[in-house]
C-alpha cells in the first residue's frame, strides 16, 4: 500500500484537531506504526520503531480531550457505535485498509462475557503493514513435492509472525515454484491476517483464500472444513485446548495446517501444557522460530518434526 493511500485512510478517521497535528508533522506514513489517543494525556505515536510525543517540534504537547476521542470514534464507526457492537466487544474495530483501532473504557459484562465497551477513554490505531514476498526465504523448507507441510511458527510478541503467516497464505493460495496453488481457509479471530473491512479482506491473501473474520479459532476451523473444503487452514496465535483439538481434527481430515504460537524457543514451546503434547507426538512437520531481536522478522532457525534444524543460517529481518 502506498504512503498517500495509507495517509488518507488514517487521517479520515481522526478528530479534525488531531488530524491537523499529524498533517503539520509531514510524516512519511509508510513508517507510521501506531497513533495513541488517551483522554487527558499527550498525543503519541510509534514512528520508525520509536515512540514520539506530538507535536514533535514544540515544547507544548497536544493533550487529548474527551471530545477528540468521541469525534474519532464517530468517524471510525460511521456515527453508529451500536452497529459495531459485536466487533467492539473484542476491544477493537477494523477500518478501511485493514488498520485496527483498539479501545479501552468501561466494559459491560453480561452472563460472565463482555457485551460491549462504553465511555471509551483510549484509542490505539495500529497500522496494517504487509511485506509481500517475505515468506519466500522459508518456502523451500516448509514444502515437499509442491505441497505445504504442517507448519508452526514460534515467535515472541511483535517479531513478525502475523506478517509471515499472511504472506505464506498468499503464496500458498496463488501458487509458485515451491507450492501448487490451493484453497486456503483463514480463521481470522482478531482481524489481523485479512484485516477485513465490511467483510472484505484489505490485505493480500491470494486468489483461492476464504476468510472467517472475527470468528473463534476452534469453531472456525470446523466450520471451514464442513463448508469450504480447504486444503490448507491458517490460524494465528493458538493456545487453548479447543484450538489444539480443532487442529488435530483438521489434520485428520486431510487439511494442512499453518499456525503460530507465542514462545521464545522450541524448548519453551515444548513445555506448554497442551501444545507440548502435540509437538512430542510430531504432529507438525516444520517449525519456524523467529528471534526476539531488535529487527522483527529475523529467523533463528527452521526445524523438522523431530526438532532437528534444517537451516542453520540466520537471515536478515523481513
Amino acid at each position: 500500500m502506498d504512503a498517500e493511500k495509507r495517509k488518507s485512510q488514517i487521517l479520515q478517521v481522526l478528530a479534525k484537531s488531531v488530524r491537523k497535528v499529524l498533517e503539520d508533522e509531514r510524516l512519511d506514513f509508510t513508517y507510521l506504526q501506531e497513533i495513541r489517543l488517551r483522554i487527558g494525556q499527550p498525543l503519541r505515536m510509534i514512528y520508525r520503531n520509536e515512540e514520539k510525543t506530538l507535536p514533535v517540534t514544540k515544547k507544548e504537547k497536544c493533550i487529548v480531550t474527551k471530545e477528540e476521542v468521541r469525534e474519532t470514534m464517530e468517524y471510525i464507526s460511521h456515527y453508529s457505535l451500536y452497529a459495531y457492537e459485536n466487533e467492539l466487544k473484542q476491544g477493537f474495530l477494523t477500518i478501511e485498509g485493514g488498520h485496527r483501532a483498539g479501545v479501552t473504557g468501561k466494559v459491560i459484562v453480561e452472563q460472565g462475557k463482555v457485551k460491549n465497551i462504553q465511555y471509551i477513554s483510549s484509542i490505539n490505531i495500529r497500522m496494517s503493514h504487509e511485506i509481500l514476498g517475505c515468506s519466500e526465504k522459508i518456502l523451500p523448507y516448509i514444502t515437499k513435492n509442491r505441497q505445504v507441510c504442517h507448519t508452526l511458527i514460534i515467535s515472541p510478541p511483535r517479531c513478525g509472525k502475523t506478517t509471515l503467516i499472511r504472506d505464506l497464505v498468499r503464496q500458498i493460495s496463488d501458487g509458485n515454484t515451491y507450492v501448487k496453488g490451493c484453497t486456503v481457509g483463514v480463521v481470522d479471530e482478531r482481524s489481523e491476517l485479512g484485516g477485513c473491512y465490511l467483510g472484505v479482506a484489505q490485505n493480500h491473501l491470494g486468489s483461492r483464500t476464504d476468510v472467517l473474520d472475527c470468528c473463534p479459532k476452534a469453531e472456525g476451523m470446523i466450520m471451514l472444513i464442513r463448508s469450504m473444503a480447504p486444503q490448507v487452514i491458517a490460524v494465528d496465535e493458538i493456545g487453548t485446548q479447543e484450538d489444539i483439538h480443532a487442529i488435530e481434527y483438521a489434520m485428520q481430515c486431510g487439511c494442512k495446517m499453518i499456525a503460530s504460537v507465542h514462545s521464545t524457543s522450541m524448548e519453551e514451546a515444548k513445555k506448554k501444557p497442551i501444545l507440548g503434547e502435540l509437538i512430542r507426538r510430531k504432529r507438525f512437520e516444520r517449525y519456524v522460530v523467529l528471534q526476539n531481536e531488535e529487527k522483527p522478522g529475523e529467523i533463528q532457525g527452521i526445524y523438522d518434526e523431530r526438532g532437528s534444524m534444517l537451516c542453520k543460517e540466520c537471515w536478515e529481518a523481513f
